[in-house]
């Protein structure tokens, strides 16, 4: 049984409404990075919550961005503001008592990866394991060299251009690291199947790297 509520994080001036899950007994937390105009009640991202939640994992879900900052198309692209409201994110859940004692991972889709990524690199932020789904890690910069948790990127095998970037920042990375491209998959995931193929390969990728030493 999944247990659902609403939250409220605050970060800096901002409060940021989310959406916590968690499992009996959590073996850990999954901070999702929502992409472009993307929010806490995206349904890809719900999905592969829901099938995290399966296999004991807990789920923060959250608008990265408030409703009036979201209607300046700019701050979408902001990665050094997404990448601030991911660390007061991150910073609640390790204050909660309910979250508090989790390993903690990070799920990044398409401008949110390169924010999850970048959060990653600071060596003070306790991630566990990150997932990038239709990311666009090269919006992580520099930063990508610096990331020392497990990283798996995702991308669909009809997603071209971000399957090069993706490419790219696999070479960069100098931590644990995979690339995975699903065949008959776009950018938004959304031909039959293939989004089930993600949510398998992020839900192994977390148990594996959640799983005590």
């Amino acid at each position: 049984m999944t247990r659902t509520m609403p939250v409220t994080v605050p970060a800096g001036a901002a409060q940021l409404e989310g959406i916590l899950a968690l499992p009996a007994s959590p073996i850990g937390v999954v901070l999702f990075a929502h992409g472009s105009g993307s929010g806490r009640l995206s349904p890809r991202n719900s999905f592969v919550a829901a099938e995290l939640h399966a296999a004991g994992i807990a789920t923060l879900l959250l608008d990265l961005l408030t409703v009036q900052e979201d209607s300046v198309y700019q701050n979408r692209f902001d990665i050094a503001l997404l990448c601030r409201r991911l660390h007061a994110a991150a910073s609640w859940l390790g204050t909660e008592p309910l979250t508090a004692p989790l390993a903690l991972g990070l799920f990044g889709a398409s401008t949110g990866a390169a924010a999850a990524l970048r959060l990653a690199a600071d060596s003070g932020s306790g991630v566990a394991a990150v997932v990038s789904r239709g990311g666009r890690p090269d919006l992580a910069g520099a930063a990508l060299a610096q990331v020392d948790a497990p990283t798996l990127l995702i991308v669909g095998g009809e997603d071209g251009l971000v399957i090069g970037m993706n490419r790219q920042a696999l070479d960069t990375l100098r931590c644990e690291k995979e690339l995975a491209i699903i065949p008959g998959a776009g950018h938004l995931f959304e031909q039959p199947g293939t989004l089930q193929q993600a949510a398998d390969l992020a839900r192994a990728w977390f148990v594996r790297h959640f799983a005590p030493a």
